[in-house]
């Protein structure tokens, strides 16, 4: 419990210092960013765009994850709410709401699921000679260690050792190393990860809790726009749930994307013209420095990259050339699906490199501009056209390159323009969202 106390106060504190960082290194003037944060302080949530259709998208949580990526995808949102059937009727949105699913959740469970699956084949050279399930699921648990949530791994272990004992794998490298072995599995291996059971029915429950990005932490239709703005900023939420208070269902869902979309329809107003006028260095923008850049390298595999969003909690990555960092790409979560919808990629993405990746991406969307054409700005461009391009762009990050060379000097998150024009005042946190936000938070 002392432990569990102690993770929570460090997300918190690790809240705090971004927040402390943005303001240290943010150069709009104080008054202006007091004057900005009143009036935010005044404007209700509700009167706040609706969602495209005014009707939030949501999934039961027993919803397979097969069906949850494909509704994310055709539905082209990266994040969806997940209700609880079992609590229909509840007038608690505690109980009615699980959480939040995105990308993300199913990055880390299909790829700690395809390593425990390596490890399981790996482990599994008895298979090939008829040795049951169990015995494979067993050996590939000891193999296996501890790397994820323990009961996702089993199930991860259990469903490669079922497909190896049937003979799906006697001839494709069972035995070999872990990697080899899942290579040879081919597009079986993507069966038994989305089509073959367990994994086919496999509910969205069973990761809702284990892999979350961020908790479900709502706000009322009469709260103001200052809430959502630091939920979304400081407090490192992608999405703020709006709920009518006694009322447990979703009236609206604000996402970063809509927040600067509402920012861009300020033109015309003069403080945002006096604001957006000004280059972004001239505004501390970015708050990052070049060495704080978190890069991958277009020869590395995609692999890495997902693994570097994971490890450090981004979602997205310049993809650069050479030594001097020259920006040739972008990969980002939303990419995630291409590898997860189309078997032939998941089946060699042990060995897809980024370039490989982003091509086969071009390809499949018709669109080679996406990934071939990095979204760039300079240390000299204007906060208002930052603005303009990740509105109109829908994307969530523009990447500062400096010199002939186009390197990466730093990055410009839909998170670090929303801070840009706010601060939090002395105890809003305790005071505007209470003790039960905080546990939340703390998650």
């Amino acid at each position: 419990m002392a432990q569990a106390k102690t993770e929570k106060t460090s997300k918190l504190a690790n809240y705090d210092a971004y927040f402390e960082m943005v303001q240290s290194r943010k150069k709009l003037p104080r008054n202006l960013q007091e004057t900005l944060t009143d009036a935010f302080a005044k404007i209700p949530v509700s009167s706040f765009p609706q969602v495209p259709g005014g009707k939030v998208i949501e999934i039961d949580a027993d919803t397979s994850i097969g069906d949850a990526v494909k509704i994310l995808s055709e539905s082209n949102i990266l994040s969806v709410p997940v209700r609880n059937p079992a609590a229909q009727n509840s007038k608690d949105w505690r109980e009615r709401y699980l959480g939040i699913l995105d990308y993300s959740a199913i990055v880390l469970w299909v790829l700690e699921g395809a390593d425990a699956a390596a490890a399981a084949l790996s482990a599994s050279s008895a298979a090939a000679a008829g040795v049951g399930a169990g015995a494979v699921g067993a050996l590939g648990a000891l193999a296996l260690g501890a790397t994820g949530p323990a009961a996702v791994a089993g199930l991860t272990v259990a469903a490669v050792g079922a497909a190896v004992a049937g003979g799906v794998a006697a001839d494709r490298g069972a035995g070999k190393d872990a990697p080899t072995a899942a290579d040879k599995l081919g597009e079986d291996f993507y069966k038994v990860i989305l089509q073959e059971e367990p994994f086919k029915s496999t509910k969205v429950s069973s990761i809702i809790k284990s892999y979350r990005w961020a908790p479900f932490v709502p706000v009322a239709t009469d709260s103001s726009m200052l809430s959502v703005l630091l939920l979304l900023s400081k407090y490192r939420m992608r999405n703020v749930p709006v709920i009518e208070r006694g009322n447990p269902f979703l009236k609206n869902f604000i996402t970063q994307s809509a927040v600067i979309r509402g920012l861009e329809g300020c033109k015309g107003r003069d403080w945002f013209d006096c604001i957006s006028a000004h280059p972004i260095s001239e505004l501390g923008l970015p708050y990052m420095s070049p060495d704080e850049v978190i890069c991958v390298q277009n020869d590395e595999l995609i692999l890495e990259a997902f693994k570097k969003m994971r490890e450090n909690n981004i979602g997205g990555l310049p993809v650069v050339e050479g030594p001097k960092r020259k920006i040739v790409g972008n990969v980002s979560i939303r990419d995630i699906r291409f590898l997860l919808l189309k078997p032939e990629l998941f089946s060699n993405f042990r060995q897809l490199t980024v370039t490989g990746f982003m091509n086969t991406v071009a390809s499949a969307t018709h669109d080679a501009t996406k990934v071939s054409t990095p979204i760039t700005c300079k240390l000299d461009s204007a906060l208002g056209n930052v603005i303009d391009t990740l509105a109109s762009k829908l994307v969530h990050r523009i990447y500062v390159t400096a010199g002939e060379d186009d390197e990466v000097i730093g990055v410009i998150t839909l998170r670090d323009v929303i801070s840009c024009f706010i601060f939090e005042p002395q105890n809003f946190f305790d005071n505007y969202f209470g003790f039960s936000a905080q546990e939340m938070l703390g998650q």
